[in-house]
């Protein structure tokens, strides 16, 4: 398996960044960042999965939104504002009485490119150390999600979703050489795995893997294990 070269190099700024409980705040925040990393010269940006709320199944229904909504309004004028392709990391999305965890994309118009659905849901118990059913209250996804831009085609994954080789090696057969997964990843999992799926997944499909968490707040119901990475081929 050989990698096809990047149509052109560009800058990719992830950004991990810290997730209070008010959204207002996680908005301002994430968008000064976006501007921030845009300033720097980054042409695609991402955030974090959950990056407008707290990360747990007693906080999804609280803070979940339609698409297009306020926060997907928000990373579309910014996206727009700054002129890059803007990956929005995931909110808690409501639609049809279902909640989704979903990652909107936005292009520097400001249109949205994708919507994805995280896929496989976070459950997990690991005695002593931490349990966790995002299928309690959320629904799964079932699509695969891809947009273009002028470097290179990219597909999309949440958290979970990076566990599962074969929706990678779609990605890669669909001509996607960067896969990015906006994760939160926890303090168990994150030591033990993160890494070493990035680099299973970019070594196995010759991509680029991105993956970007939330930073770390030990004061959090659910700590992320931050740490976010970019893995080449």
């Amino acid at each position: 398996m050989f990698l096809k070269p990047l149509l052109h190099d560009f800058r990719l700024a992830l950004i991990q960044l810290h997730v209070s409980a008010v959204k207002s705040e996680n908005l301002q925040r994430a968008c000064g960042l976006v501007r921030e990393a845009s300033a720097k010269g980054a042409e695609v940006v991402a955030l974090p999965e959950c990056f407008n709320s707290p990360y747990g199944t007693q906080y999804f229904k609280e803070y979940a939104e339609k698409i297009p909504g306020e926060s997907t309004q928000k990373l579309s004028e910014v996206a727009k504002e700054c002129g890059i392709y803007l990956v929005g990391g995931s909110i808690p999305e409501e639609d049809g009485g279902k909640l989704y965890n979903t990652c909107a994309v936005f292009g520097p118009d400001g249109a949205m490119l994708a919507k994805h659905r995280k896929v496989h849901l976070f459950d997990i118990n690991v005695p002593g150390k931490i349990q966790f059913r995002e299928s309690e209250t959320l629904s799964p996804g079932n699509s695969f999600s891809m947009f273009d831009t002028p470097y290179c085609k990219v597909g999309l994954g949440i958290c979970y979703d990076i566990r599962f080789a074969e929706m990678a090696q779609v990605y890669g057969q669909k001509g996607c050489q960067l896969l990015i997964y906006p994760g939160a990843f926890n303090l168990t999992t994150g030591p033990a795995h993160w890494e070493l799926l990035q680099r299973g997944r970019a070594v196995d499909n010759q991509v680029y893997i991105a993956a970007v968490s939330p930073a770390r707040d030990e004061k959090a119901s659910y700590v992320a294990w931050g740490h976010s990475t970019v893995v080449n081929p």
